[in-house]
């Protein structure tokens, strides 16, 4: 009989918590979805500001908004963490052009990629060879690779559902193909952009040359999914054709950038440190609402709707908007470095950086036993058409977090839409979507709010 009445005790209490938990979910669904804030944020940083791009006037605007508007939360604390950053220069607008005979030419669209260097002054005029990935410059040899420009063609596969999965089967040749090239003697690059849509946007996105000398790297530049066909086509029917660009960026000295870092202390246990972050710098050919203007105001967002909602977290919870993401990560190091010289106790941390679309679920970098734990969430996420709670990746500047039992996790949004503007011109305001924006500022929250209750599970 005793055993009954405490198991009865243990199912009411189990009842009274669920009942809470789902109570509080709501109350941050519907401020998020009748008052909430990030979509306005977006709109300045987009509007106002434009691309972020690392080292840029625009990137120190944006850290001077993001900081006055975390002041205005009314939250414990706001600083910002210094960061020294690379800064990397477009120049003016790049030109291309398909050569097919002396004098006919066709204009091709195409972007530097980030870090690439400059053309010659008068630009580079070659031949070209198609290939389908690194693999094939072995195939080829030297001999028939020196002198030209290599053109590597591979698309993203479209049968992964997961376009993430897709964009990490090629992206190895923009990140890498021109350091690979130039050793074979090629005098330039040429990389399909990194879309499964046919359109006229190249993308740009970093690359590098490994530890190619200065003075033997060749320029690199991204060509729009619908040049690529024709370029590809093109050269089928005349191999002859020979591809002309120029382009004129630049690499410069590092400059002084900032991490922009909001808190609200821990009432029991503010030894214990939450992170929800995006990061703040963009590329520069759209203004970064997506990637990733979208995930640093949704992290804003996070810490509003908890003091909105009158909710007071029992441990530390940051959003950190992260500096320099994009080309060289030196924002997210810069943050573990200060945790581990403060010994911080850094237990969990969130990642937005796929995008203002529809949330579906979340990816964990995690023990066993803490995914099981959050397993058991679901439920709670289901009225809201969340669903996704599996193992996977975290997020790019938060992983060099991680330790011991951490829990890592990422905003897992529907992708079939992001590589449309990934990196490119038309990732730009009007192609976000202020209710699913809402909707994942919500979802992050209703996440942050159950690690801080229930906290982890230390191995």
């Amino acid at each position: 009989m005793k055993k009954l009445a405490m198991l009865l005790v243990l199912i009411t209490a189990q009842g009274l918590a669920q009942t809470a938990d789902e109570k509080q979910l709501k109350l941050i669904f519907d401020a998020a979805l009748t008052e909430g804030k990030a979509y306005d944020w977006l709109n300045y940083l987009s509007n106002q500001i434009g691309g972020r791009l690392s080292g840029s006037v625009e990137a120190e605007q944006a850290v001077i908004y993001t900081k006055a508007q975390m002041d205005s939360l009314g939250l414990d604390k706001v600083w910002l963490q210094p960061v020294k950053v690379p800064k990397w220069v477009r120049g003016t607008p790049e030109f291309a052009y398909m050569e097919t005979s002396p004098g006919v030419t066709t204009n091709m669209p195409i972007c530097a990629l980030g870090g690439s260097v400059s053309t010659p002054l008068g630009g580079v005029k070659a031949a070209i060879v198609e290939v389908q990935g690194i693999e094939d410059l072995e195939k080829l040899g030297k001999d028939q690779i020196a002198g030209k420009i290599v053109f590597y063609n591979r698309p993203m596969d479209p049968t992964f559902i997961s376009t993430f999965q897709a964009y990490s089967g090629c992206v190895d040749q923009r990140y890498s193909g021109a350091g690979e090239a130039a050793k074979y003697g090629a005098v330039g690059v040429i990389v399909r952009s990194m879309n499964l849509r046919l359109d006229d946007y190249p993308h740009t996105g970093s690359m590098s040359y490994g530890d190619i000398p200065v003075s033997e790297r060749i320029p690199a530049a991204a060509i729009s999914t619908r040049g690529a066909d024709l370029l590809s086509t093109t050269l089928q029917l005349n191999s002859e054709t020979r591809f002309y660009f120029k382009q004129n960026c630049k690499q410069l000295e590092d400059v002084d950038s900032y991490n922009v870092i909001g808190e609200i202390t821990g009432s029991t246990h503010p030894e214990e440190i939450m992170v929800v972050g995006g990061h703040l710098d963009s590329w520069d050919l759209g203004d970064g609402s997506h990637d990733d203007g979208a995930g640093c105001v949704q992290s804003m967002e996070v810490l509003r709707l908890l003091k909105r909602t009158g909710y007071t977290p029992k441990r530390t919870i940051r959003a950190v908007l992260f500096m320099n993401e994009e080309n060289g990560l030196r924002g997210g190091n810069a943050y573990a470095e200060m945790a581990k010289n403060k010994n911080e106790d850094h237990i969990f941390a969130l990642e937005s950086d796929s995008g203002g679309f529809t949330p579906r679920g979340f990816s964990f970098n995690s023990s066993k036993a803490n995914l099981e734990k959050v397993q058991e969430w679901k439920s709670l996420f289901e009225p809201y058409l969340i669903h996704i709670f599996e193992a996977g990746y975290s997020g790019a500047d938060i992983r060099p977090l991680k330790k011991d039992s951490m829990v890592l996790a990422g905003l897992r949004p529907d992708s079939q839409r992001y590589f449309d503007h990934h990196h490119a011109a038309n990732d730009t305001f009007e192609h976000v979507n202020r209710r699913e924006l809402e909707l994942g500022a919500a979802a992050m929250t209703s996440l942050v709010y159950l690690f801080d209750t229930y906290g982890i599970i230390r191995e």
